[in-house]
C-alpha cells in the first residue's frame, strides 16, 4: 500500500482527493491514509474523528494524516488526537512542498504536527491537472474554490476561504484531456461555481465557462453542473440549456430553505418565488430537466408553518433529488448563537422532509417507465441517465459506456432497465 485517500463530502473534495493521492506519492510517502474531511455539519466531523480512529485500529502501523474542511476549521481538534500523525491545511494539502514536510515527519524538527496557513491568504486556484479518477467512470474538473457569502449556517468559507476561479483557457484544456484519455461525461465542480469568473480579468460568468468548454471540446458527450445558486445563474448559462443537449438536464440547486423570513435570517440571496420562477423558466427552455436540492430541516427559529413552506417547495418547485441536512450548530457561525430548536424537532423535521422528497423521487420514477435513456455505466450492473437518476440493468455492461436502455420498472429508489 502506497497512499489511500478516505474522503467525506462534496465532489469537490472527491476531485482534491486525487490530486492529494498524487502529490503524497509524488513526495515519496509509502504506507499512508489521508483522511480528506468534511466540514458542513458537526456530524461529519464525528465521522471524520470515528473513521481516523477506526484506521488506528486497522493500520496500527500506517501514518495518518488528516486534511480537509474540518481539518482547516478545526486543526486543534484533529491535532490532539493520538491516532493522527499530522494535519493539513486545505491550501497545503494540494502542495508537493507540504508533503514533503509531512514525509519528513510531523512534530519533528522544524515540522509541527499541524501544517495549517490562513486560508483567507489564498487569492488563486490554480488548475490541478488530472488524467484519471481512480475507480470512476465521470471525472470532475475544479474551476472554483471558496465563497465571498456568509450565509448563517455554513462555516466551509472559513475552511476554503474567498472564491477565486480557474482560468477559461485552463479548463478546457483540462476537459480535452479527460475527454482524450476516455471519460464520457465531466462534472464542473466548486465551492460556489456560479460565482465563477468574478475575480478573473473580464469577469466572464459561468455561462460563458460551459458555451466554451462545448464549442472547443466537440468530441465531450456529457458536461454536468455540480450544485449552483440559482439566482445567480447568468443569461449565457441558460441559453446553453436551452441550445445544447450536452449539457445535462439535472441542476441541483442550493435552495436551503422554503420560508421567506427563515432565507432572511440564513442570508440567502433568493427568496421563495425566485426558486420557484427559476425553476418555471428552466422546465420552460428544457423541458427533460430535473431538479435536485439542498434543503435544511430544524433552522433556529423555524415554527411549524415556516418548516411547512419547505415542505411545500419540494411541490412547487418539481424537485426530484432531494439532500436534506438536519441543522447542526457550527461554532463560529451567526446561526449558531440564535434560539436552538429541540434536537428531536429537528431530526422529525428531516425525517419528514425526506418522506416528502421520496414521494417525489417515486413520482419521478413512476414517469420513466417505458421510457428510453441514454445511461452512461457506473459498473456493469448500474448506471445514470441524463437527469442522473440511477439504473440498474438487467444484464451486465461495460464501465464508462453510454447505451441506450429502455426502462422497465423501478423499486422506488432507482429505475430498472428491460
Amino acid at each position: 500500500m502506497s497512499v489511500e485517500v478516505v474522503t467525506f463530502g462534496c465532489r469537490l473534495n472527491a476531485a482534491e482527493s486525487e490530486v492529494i493521492r498524487r502529490e503524497a506519492e509524488r513526495a515519496g510517502l509509502s504506507d499512508t491514509v489521508v483522511v480528506n474531511t468534511c466540514a458542513v455539519t458537526a456530524e461529519a466531523v464525528r465521522q471524520a474523528r470515528q473513521t481516523i480512529r477506526a484506521l488506528r485500529r486497522d493500520r496500527p502501523q500506517a501514518k495518518i494524516v488528516v486534511t480537509g474542511c474540518a481539518a482547516q476549521t478545526e486543526p486543534q481538534t484533529f491535532a490532539a488526537m493520538a491516532e493522527a500523525d499530522g494535519v493539513l491545511g486545505n491550501a497545503e494539502k494540494l502542495s508537493t512542498a507540504a508533503w514533503a514536510r509531512a514525509r519528513a515527519g510531523f512534530g519533528l524538527g522544524d515540522t509541527p504536527k499541524a501544517i495549517v496557513n490562513d486560508i483567507m491568504a489564498v487569492r488563486e486556484t490554480a488548475p490541478h491537472l488530472i488524467e484519471a479518477f481512480e475507480g470512476r467512470t465521470r471525472a470532475s474538473v475544479q474551476v472554483q474554490n471558496g465563497c465571498d457569502h456568509r450565509c448563517t449556517f455554513c462555516i466551509i468559507p472559513y475552511g476554503r476561504g474567498n472564491s477565486r476561479s480557474v482560468p477559461i483557457g485552463a479548463v478546457v484544456d483540462d476537459v480535452r484531456r479527460l475527454v482524450a484519455n476516455g471519460y464520457c461525461e465531466v462534472v464542473l465542480t466548486g465551492v460556489d461555481i456560479t460565482s465563477y469568473g468574478a475575480d478573473l480579468p473580464g469577469t466572464p460568468r459561468l455561462g460563458r465557462l460551459v458555451k466554451q468548454i462545448l464549442k472547443h471540446v466537440p468530441q465531450l458527450k456529457r458536461l454536468r453542473l455540480s450544485s449552483i445558486d440559482s439566482v445567480e445563474a447568468d443569461a449565457d448559462l441558460l441559453d446553453a440549456f436551452a441550445g445544447d443537449a450536452r449539457l445535462m438536464p439535472h441542476l441541483h440547486l442550493s435552495l436551503q430553505a422554503g420560508d421567506d423570513l427563515i432565507l432572511k435570517r440564513m442570508k440567502r440571496r433568493h427568496s421563495r418565488n425566485d426558486a420557484i420562477a427559476f425553476c418555471e423558466t428552466v422546465r420552460r427552455l428544457r423541458p427533460d430537466v430535473v431538479f435536485g436540492a439542498d434543503l435544511i430541516a430544524g433552522f433556529p427559529t423555524e415554527t411549524e408553518p415556516m418548516f411547512q413552506n419547505s415542505l411545500d417547495l419540494v411541490d412547487a418547485c418539481g424537485l426530484t433529488h432531494l439532500h436534506v441536512f438536519p441543522y447542526s450548530a457550527r461554532p463560529g457561525t451567526s446561526a449558531a448563537r440564535m434560539p436552538q430548536l429541540a434536537r428531536g424537532l429537528v431530526k422529525e423535521r428531516a425525517h419528514r422532509l425526506r418522506e416528502r422528497g421520496a414521494v417525489a423521487l417515486r413520482r419521478h420514477l413512476d414517469a420513466e417507465v417505458g421510457a428510453t435513456h441514454r445511461v452512461l455505466m457506473e459498473s456493469e450492473e448500474r448506471g445514470r441517465t441524463e437527469q442522473f437518476t440511477q439504473v440498474k440493468l438487467a444484464m451486465p455492461a461495460a464501465p464508462g459506456t453510454i447505451i441506450d436502455l429502455k426502462i422497465a420498472a423501478h423499486d422506488g429508489r432507482q429505475l430498472v432497465a428491460a
